[in-house]
């Protein structure tokens, strides 16, 4: 076929970063040949080894000296041999802005170097057949661990080549469902009808989405180094019927043979006298993947949109928002307190001729961070025994202040992007009179009661923690008051100019239905592991994707400079020991809700 001698120029271009004094890696990721002697690769993988001095890039320092790179071309299922050739300099990282690319000259040694992979400089289209080939690892965050070693066949840290086709594309980003793991970034996103790269893979969710940056950005940046890209326009022709055998033929060439596998086995020999070499590759089944967090809820079905109109100021007046006697009487649970450095950075508004901070809306109340422009929490009473149902309407800002200092677009959209996750969820505040359910569930659809989450994150126990308590919550009230927030740490990355929080916290307050007094849980969830979507070596970390752990609130307060005064000393946990705390939870019976 059309791939013949193609792809077997690109299996052969490609090779695995390896780092000698690096203090914990012995390799970093994957890259390949776009020039006779420059190999790109990512940006977060060239970072660690490598930083910018003045106006160009140097080594960083490793364990006792300075670190060295290299790239081995081999490095592949059942040989022993490799083709390593070091990365002499560090021609470009791009900033944190830009695409995740970096270019690094390779040594140049007769006879070892192999011909680059030309670069696609046309539209890609949907559908179009593809392969990463690259070098995946083992990778711990992976939830099951049993699937991932079936559908890479416990094979990893060497080349490998799975197939997919492109889902999608924008200027900066192509969209891919190759099988992917932690090392194949750096990997080549190849066109399997002309064997050119369409991109360079850089980042993955597993069996949800994979992202690479589109080849003419790669080609760009390599111009700007004075160098001609083999870059060459491709027409684009048509996708063929789906078959469960892909082939190529490779023309004649040295005498040898490599063999790829994943979730494919491919196998490639080169110049076979007096015979015709083909490659042949037989495509797994792709294991189906799982319906995304949330899928079947009300919202699920629902569409996204913004509203074109804005509510006037005014039209606020009558909100009376969050209730601290909500629970009963001499049961007062105030809102929470900022710290006096958060209480500075708190956005204030007038109301009735006076300054305040506290955004009141139906049953819930919101106060935001002017530097981060989101909410410093949002807290809400749920009345357990009127609730009613409403149509999700659309997003709206606040008017009562200023648009700039609220989220609604930037870092929202479909993935790689982020969702808008409620802190007050959109059916809490729907209780009441028909009226008052109805303005609540406008109120919640408002940009101050969002943060930015991922497309898979606000999922499980987490989800489902205001429904224990209700069920756990005095029968004859069945209220609860709930507080949910962001941790806003300065070091939480950066993406589409919007600093994204690691982590969230939420406090539920209840009188038990057992004991008939008042008590108050705390828990965290993180993200982090999920913002890490760069993907080289992740073997040694152990975080789990979306844990929900029972915390004290105590904990809560301090790290997130709040205060809810009173309500600590209601926690079953207490000042309990870090030994002694509950581990993340897999089932709400595991949560606590008196002192042992």
């Amino acid at each position: 076929t059309a791939a013949r001698e193609p792809l077997g120029r690109a299996i052969r271009a490609v090779g695995r970063i390896e780092v000698a004094h690096h203090p914990r890696l012995a390799w970093v990721g994957t890259g390949w040949l776009v020039a006779d002697d420059v190999v790109v690769t990512n940006r977060h993988v060239a970072n660690e080894f490598g930083r910018q001095s003045g106006s160009g890039f140097v080594f960083k320092m490793g364990t006792g000296r300075t670190m060295r790179a290299s790239i081995d071309f081999l490095e592949e299922f059942d040989r022993l041999e490799s083709r390593e050739l070091r990365l002499k300099r560090i021609l470009h990282i791009e900033g944190d802005r830009g695409p995740d690319v970096a270019l690094l000259q390779v040594e140049t040694v007769k006879g070892k170097t192999q011909e680059p992979i030309r670069l696609f400089t046309g539209a890609v289209a949907r559908e179009r057949q593809v392969a990463v080939i690259g070098y995946p690892a083992k990778d711990s965050r992976i939830p099951d661990q049993q699937l991932m070693q079936s559908i890479f066949g416990d094979v990893f840290d060497k080349k490998r080549l799975a197939p997919g086709q492109i889902t999608g594309s924008q200027p900066a980003t192509l969209f891919h469902d190759c099988s992917t793991l932690g090392g194949n970034s750096g990997s080549v996103v190849l066109d399997l009808e002309s064997g050119e790269a369409l991109g360079l893979h850089f980042a993955g969710r597993f069996l949800e989405a994979n992202f690479a940056v589109p080849a003419p950005l790669v080609a760009e940046r390599l111009r700007n180094l004075g160098r001609r890209s083999e870059a060459r326009p491709v027409t684009v022709v048509p996708r063929p019927a789906a078959s469960p055998e892909l082939s190529a033929a490779v023309s004649p060439g040295s005498a040898t043979s490599l063999t790829v596998t994943i979730p494919i086995r491919i196998t490639v020999d080169v110049g076979l006298p007096g015979a015709a070499p083909q490659v042949s590759a037989t495509v797994a089944p792709r294991p189906a993947a799982p319906p995304p967090a949330g899928a079947g809820s009300e919202d699920a079905e629902e569409e996204d949109f913004i509203l074109d109109t804005e509510a006037r100021a005014e039209d606020y007046a009558d909100r009376t928002g969050y209730d601290p006697g909500f629970l009963g009487e001499d049961l007062e649970v105030p809102l929470p307190e900022l710290s006096e450095e958060l209480a500075a950075d708190a956005v204030t508004y007038e109301q009735d001729g006076a300054p305040d901070h506290v955004l009141r809306y139906q049953h819930f109340s919101v106060v935001m961070s002017r530097s981060r422009r989101l909410c410093f929490y949002s807290a809400v009473n749920i009345d357990g025994k009127n609730p009613r149902r409403f149509k999700r309407p659309g997003w709206r800002f606040d008017p009562r202040i200023p648009r700039e200092l609220q989220i609604l677009e930037e870092c929202y959209g479909n993935a790689p992007k982020f969702a808008r996750g409620h802190m007050t969820r959109r059916e809490d505040p729907i209780w009441g009179s028909e009226e008052e359910a109805s303005l609540g569930n406008v109120d919640s659809m408002h940009a101050t009661n969002v943060v930015p989450q991922l497309q898979v994150f606000n999922a499980g126990i987490w989800l489902g923690l205001e429904s224990y308590a209700l069920d756990n919550a005095r029968e004859d009230d069945m209220r609860i008051s709930v507080f949910t927030g962001p941790f806003l740490r300065e070091d939480d990355p950066v993406r589409d100019g919007v600093r994204i929080p690691r982590s969230f916290w939420k406090v539920l307050a209840f009188v038990h239905d057992e004991t008939g007094e008042l008590t108050a849980t705390g828990y965290t969830l993180s993200q982090e592991s999920l913002l890490r979507e760069e993907e080289f070596v992740f073997g040694e970390h152990v975080t789990k994707l979306h844990e929900t752990t029972q915390v004290p609130i105590a904990r809560i307060e301090q790290e997130a400079g709040i205060s809810f005064g009173d309500l600590a000393a209601c926690d079953p946990l207490g000042e309990a020991a870090e030994e002694a705390l509950p581990a993340p939870l897999t089932d709400f019976r595991q949560i606590r809700l008196t002192a042992r």
